[in-house]
Order: C-alpha cells, then structure tokens, then sequence
C-alpha cells in the first residue's frame, strides 16, 4: 500500500550517515541523493534495496518525535545487528531486541531512538 515515505530531520549530513550505518546490517542503503538545486526543500537521499528508495530523509529542521517507522528484516540475527549498530551509531535503546508476542508469537523486534527522536525498529516477523 505504501510505496516510499520521507521525513524532515534536524542534521541532514549526520543522520545520512546514522542510516547508512543502520540499514546496512538489513542489506540496504543509500539508493539516491538529490541537491538543492533538484529538490526545492533541500538535500534529500532515499534509502531502500535493489535500487528502489522507500525511506526518504531530507533537509526540514523539523521533526515530529511520535514518528515511528519499522524495516523489515531477514532473521532475528538482522534485527539484533541492526540495534547494535543503531546503539554504535548515537541512538538511544527504546527496546532491545526480543520477541513482542503481544503482535503474534513470532514478532521478533527491536527499537532505538534515532539522532531525531524518531521511534526506530526492525522486525522480523519469520520463526526462529
């Protein structure tokens, strides 16, 4: 139903490299970067897998804390490098990663607060 969605951050270039790092660890990354001069609010880049960008960040100063996003990962062992390198990175722990039966028995998830505030998580919604 969603096909990409972008947020406004405070520190463009700082949290370019937090998500670079990040969703490394979910096999994407930076698929497309724009300038001023293409996109009139500002630098923007767009992160996703097999060239398609479905997270968008760019230059806004503002930010909304309640935003909650969640990328979907492979294994468990994903999720668990992807809060690990979250943590390396400067986000804060809002959940390490563990099951969340309260979802369904097998929603293995974890969540971090990015450089924003923005509420963060992997899941992986497969068995062990």
């Amino acid at each position: 139903m969603i096909d990409h969605i972008g947020v406004s951050v405070l520190d463009y270039a700082a949290s370019k490299t937090f998500y670079k790092a990040v969703l490394a660890p979910l096999d994407a990354g930076l698929v497309l970067e724009v300038t001023p001069d293409q996109n009139p609010s500002g630098w923007a880049c767009g992160f996703g897998r097999n060239g398609k960008p479905d997270f968008w960040i760019g230059e806004g100063g503002q930010t909304d804390p309640g935003f909650h996003i969640a990328f979907v990962a492979e294994s468990r062992a994903q999720v668990d490098a992807f809060y690990a390198a979250a943590l390396a990175a400067g986000a804060a722990d809002n959940g390490p990663p563990g099951l969340r039966p309260i979802y369904h028995p097998d929603y293995y998830g974890a969540f971090v607060r990015d450089l924003n505030g923005f509420n963060v998580e992997a899941v992986y919604h497969g068995p062990a």
